[in-house]
């Protein structure tokens, strides 16, 4: 296994125990997760911070969210392309508020040594949430597209007017709930789309 390839998996393992226990987790149990030796783990990262800012960074990747949106069907209706939208983005929003909210209530409040954290990365992290959401707005534009003939407005000020509702909802809505997802988004198209 190459060494990007190893540090992949513990990452991928390591993930759900820090959203469990952390900053706390131990390197006995991110072991065990991985199936692999304590000293595997620092032979891929140079220390439990190094590791826990690539899963963070992991955690930010828009790449499942966006997977997940391309395998919708267009030939479905827009309301249920939407609806598949939103869950997969919600659940990437979970994901990341999990994962941010175990760490600082665990006492990791911010990065190890921010400068040299950025000097090592390619870019920053408004940068790359910049990117994160440009690429999710993309992939929602690409929803709308086939009824683009049927819209008040463009499909690129659609995809980012929809996710500024869902993103703000999120912060409203106590809990995931699929019924009320399904309203929010036709109320959405009743304004955004022609009546026929």
């Amino acid at each position: 296994m190459s060494a990007e390839a190893r540090r992949a998996m513990i990452v991928h393992a390591v993930l759900p125990l820090l959203m469990e226990h952390g900053a706390g987790v131990t390197t006995s149990q991110i072991a065990r997760a991985a199936g692999i030796g304590e000293g595997t783990i620092f032979r891929a990262f140079k220390d439990k911070e190094e590791l826990f800012d690539a899963c963070t960074a992991e955690a930010l990747r828009p790449d499942h969210v966006l997977d997940a949106i391309a395998e919708i069907p267009l030939d479905q209706p827009l309301a249920d392309r939407l609806v598949e939208a939103a869950e997969a983005l919600g659940a990437h929003l979970e994901r990341m508020g999990a994962l941010m909210g175990a760490l600082h209530a665990s006492g990791r409040h911010k990065l190890r040594d921010p400068e040299q954290r950025l000097k090592d990365r390619r870019g920053s992290w408004k940068g790359d949430r910049r990117e994160s959401i440009t690429a999710m707005r993309g992939a929602v534009v690409e929803l709308f597209t086939p009824e683009k003939d049927r819209l008040r407005l463009p499909p690129e000020q659609l995809a980012a007017l929809f996710l500024t509702l869902l993103f703000a909802g999120r912060r409203m809505a106590p809990d995931d709930d699929a019924p009320a997802t399904r309203q929010v988004v036709d109320v959405f198209l009743h304004g955004a789309v022609e009546a026929q």
